[in-house]
């Protein structure tokens, strides 16, 4: 399978900088690829944090990139960022635009018991740990920027182990951290999101919006897999003809359109379960529920296809918490 996905070329080269700056060194060739074009290739961009995890000897180097982005290094959603009235604006801003910065991630905004939680999910597997830790450092650097200080959060929580020791992650972050949990992601007080944030400017707002529009469009256009693995995530008992039906075309037509991608329906779903299955395991969530949530006929189903996927049974998968060694191709 030929991967879509893609990362700003700006953004690219920040984390090269920060790298550097961590000590790492990169082959020559591979940072002049890096910047050959407006958008680099998820390939490149795996290629790099896995020479990043290699190099780097200190466990918190990921986080520690992610401390040193800026909102320029955004793109244009940072200037987006910088021209919000409000934090809560600028964390909407994040969750509409991310995929300007990196279509291969998501955030979205949820309310709890104990606050607001800005949760981050990645569909990457490559260095998925440090990625994650970088992602979370910027969000929670930028906020404390763009509010002149006054961001407090109330804990930055991480789904994996803690690479270093806690207190390290707790110092760099300024406040409590939590490992092993259901989900990535920045909780805070709902009053954190009526700060106000040192640069707004509503008309420019406007306009920086109206170009994002126009830059999420283009990148979206053409690409029927992204919008085929939007549907399946939101959707994931729907069949290939009830998503072509979504998209205005057949199934038939469906498949034609993801065949030109080097991808088929059929491997694409089976992909997108698994990771949507290895989540929910992860997060403790029971083989019936998880079951139920994904359109399988029963748990029995349910068991047959991940011991497909992965070589494990869903039991072993949640005893032992391992990530299976191969996701399934989702060309085939």
């Amino acid at each position: 399978m030929q991967d879509s996905h893609s990362v700003t070329a700006r953004f690219t080269q920040a984390i090269v900088e920060a790298a550097q700056r961590q000590g790492v060194s990169l082959p020559e060739p591979l940072r002049e690829s890096l910047m050959q074009h407006s958008r680099v290739p998820m390939a490149q961009q795996d290629a790099l944090w896995a020479l990043f995890a290699e190099a780097a000897a200190d466990p918190l180097a990921a986080l520690r990139v992610g401390t040193d982005l800026q909102a320029g290094h955004l793109d244009i959603v940072g200037m987006l960022l910088l021209s919000c009235d409000t934090l809560g604006d600028g964390l909407e801003v994040l969750t509409e635009y991310a995929p300007i910065i990196g279509d291969n991630a998501r955030f979205d905004i949820v309310t709890d018991a104990q606050g607001v939680v800005l949760r981050y999910t990645p569909d990457y597997e490559v260095c998925r740990e440090l990625r994650v830790e970088a992602a979370l450092g910027c969000v929670i650097s930028l906020a404390r920027w763009m509010t002149n200080g006054r961001f407090r959060p109330r804990e930055v929580l991480f789904m994996h182990a803690p690479r270093g020791e806690v207190a390290a992650y707790e110092a760099l972050l300024g406040c409590p951290v939590r490992f092993g949990q259901p989900a990535n992601g920045v909780r805070m007080d709902a009053s954190e999101l009526d700060c106000s944030l040192i640069q707004a400017g509503t008309q420019l707002h406007a306009h920086l919006r109206a170009l994002a529009d126009d830059m999420l469009a283009s990148l979206q256009q053409g690409s029927i897999s992204a919008r085929v693995q939007q549907l399946i995530r939101e959707h994931p008992r729907w069949g290939k003809e009830r998503i072509g039906e979504q998209l205005g075309m057949s199934g038939r037509h469906l498949n034609r359109k993801l065949a030109a991608e080097a991808i088929s329906f059929k491997g694409l779903r089976e992909t997108l379960l698994h990771d949507m299955a290895v989540q929910a395991l992860r997060s403790g969530q029971s083989a019936s529920v998880v079951s139920e949530k994904l359109g399988f006929s029963d748990e029995n189903a349910f068991a047959r296809a991940f011991r497909r996927w992965s070589g494990q049974t869903p039991a072993q998968f949640a005893r032992t918490g391992a990530s299976p060694a191969q996701p399934p191709n989702a060309g085939s």
